[in-house]
């Protein structure tokens, strides 16, 4: 069936997965649903469901997979909204794309459940999938470690870096890259998103920003690194694994990625930066639409696959 580019649909559809200071927390999560939810997972992926510590997790399975490889990954919408099964069919991609099993954790959402909540839920997740994979590959071979990809979008994007933060040194050497989609990673009182002139693009605006992080916790814990993780200093980023950023050239977002990168620069992290030209927030998700939303989770899925372990810094930015 030919794809029908159509960006005025797919920039309406993208815009569900932000919250704004007009809306209620509940129509927010149950359009989210709506939009995205699917009976269907492409490419005849196996949905499985696994309890890891009492938090339910998709487990998404493509017909071709690494057996040493496994991603969790980490939902967005604004903090408050998405869940596992309105990420069902987009992972079920990613996994296809990357050959690898994907796991998606039902993690808590504030308001509810504020900070720390759903890291909590996350880092529980980590290490119980750590614990399994290393019992399953030391069957065959003693000193084998799991290699696990972290991947993230949006707001989850802050919740994947702050697991990294918190994570003691044997967990993070297992987490081979690091994937943020479209990063939201800084929340302060100083973000020249928000503050003092609320920025705005097709999708997402600081007005988004701040509303999603007043609903995660307390004004008094926006500088908290592990809330901003841009307000981590760089010596916090060392160890870190190859970070792979993919967005949008119009994305308000890119001085969150371009702060980060001078952050894992000092650090001495290798990274990929790679930004399409005239896409929006999260265009990955609208594949009905856009056709550079397939080719994005390709190359990704690509980059994933290679096997490299020796990164080097590549920036594919326009600018």
């Amino acid at each position: 069936m030919e794809l029908k580019v159509d960006r005025r649909a797919a920039v309406k559809k993208l815009r569900t997965l932000v919250i704004t200071s007009k809306s209620e927390v509940e129509p927010f999560r149950k359009k989210i649903e709506d939009t995205f939810k699917t009976v269907f997972l492409p490419n005849r992926v196996e949905l499985n469901e696994h309890d890891y510590g009492g938090i339910k997790c998709d487990v998404l399975v493509p017909e071709v997979y690494s057996s040493k490889r496994t991603m969790i990954y980490i939902h967005g919408g604004s903090f408050c909204g998405g869940s596992r099964e309105s990420w069902r069919g987009f992972c079920a991609s990613l996994a296809h794309a990357s050959s690898t099993r994907v796991i998606v954790p039902e993690f808590r959402l504030p308001p509810t459940f504020a900070y720390p909540a759903g890291l909590e839920d996350i880092q529980t997740v980590f290490r119980l999938v750590y614990a399994e994979e290393q019992i399953s590959l030391q069957i065959e071979d003693p000193n084998a470690q799991p290699e696990i990809i972290l991947a993230s979008d949006g707001t989850g994007c802050s919740l994947a870096v702050s697991l990294l933060l918190k994570l003691r040194e044997k967990y993070r050497k297992c987490v081979k890259n690091l994937v943020l989609l479209s990063p939201c990673l800084d929340f302060s009182s100083d973000n020249e998103l928000i503050y003092p002139k609320k920025q705005s693009d097709e999708v997402m605006s600081g007005d988004s920003l701040h509303r999603c992080v007043d609903l995660y916790t307390y004004a008094s814990n926006f500088e908290n690194p592990l809330i901003s993780p841009l307000k981590a200093v760089a010596e916090n980023y060392v160890g870190f694994p190859h970070v792979y950023i993919q967005m949008g050239e119009k994305e308000i977002l890119k001085a969150h990625a371009n702060s980060l990168i001078k952050l894992l620069e000092a650090a001495d992290v290798t990274y990929t930066y790679d930004v399409w030209p005239k896409m929006m927030f999260m265009f990955q998700m609208a594949d009905e639409y856009l056709e550079e939303s397939h080719l994005a989770i390709e190359k990704l899925g690509k980059f994933l696959r290679s096997g490299d372990d020796e990164r080097t810094n590549h920036l594919s930015d326009p600018e």
